[in-house]
């Protein structure tokens, strides 16, 4: 018989002993000396001695019958258990999903943030290089009253120019009428006789 018969054979006696106790053999044993014991002729104290004998053979079968029922239900429960730790970790498996996924949303959120804060303080810097709104009306009303003030000098410096003008122009006026009389004068006075000496002489 070669490795692979035992193997088989092996296999087949597991199969049928159970956890291997020699349940199968407890049996045979049981049945042959229970047909023994029902087919021979013996003594009574024989015959009790072999009926507590089989007894406690079958109470060691009913013994390994109940330790094998008992492995059972422990493998019944350790399935059920090995189940739900499945379904436990599937559910880790997917809450893990599901948390890695809000995880890659907050990062990105957290990469917007960031963006727009840096965008903000360099907005904020730019900002700071200029006057604010309020310094700003300020100079813009001083400009205001400046310009205001010029406007003023311009027109009183106009309204002086513009007498300096009409007293030129009087002066002016002045000097021809004055040049006309002086003329008109000269021109009486190359008309009129020239006196001799003898004339002063007589007088």
């Amino acid at each position: 018989m070669g490795p692979g018969a035992n193997h088989e054979v092996i296999r087949k006696r597991l199969l049928i002993d159970g956890d291997g106790a020699g349940d199968d053999r407890r049996i045979n044993v049981l049945l042959k000396s229970f047909i023994k014991w029902c087919n021979s002729p013996t003594s009574p104290e024989e015959g009790f001695t072999q009926y507590q004998r089989m007894l406690g053979t079958l109470a060691q079968c009913e013994f390994s019958m109940g330790k094998t029922l008992m492995v059972y239900d422990m493998n019944l429960r350790e399935m059920e258990n090995y189940e739900k730790i499945y379904t436990t970790i599937e559910q880790n498996i997917t809450s893990a999903h599901d948390k890695i996924a809000d995880c890659k949303k907050e990062i990105q959120r957290a990469k917007r943030i960031r963006k727009n804060r840096q965008e903000y303080d360099a907005l904020a810097k730019v900002i700071q290089q200029h006057p604010d709104r309020h310094e700003t009306l300020k100079q813009l009303e001083a400009l205001d009253k400046e310009l205001q003030q010029l406007s003023h000098i311009k027109e009183n410096v106009d309204a002086k120019l513009e007498l300096r003008k009409k007293q030129f122009h009087v002066l002016l006026s002045t000097i021809q009428e004055l040049q006309q009389t002086l003329e008109t004068s000269a021109a009486s006075a190359s008309e009129d006789p020239q006196p001799t000496p003898a004339t002063f002489c007589n007088g």
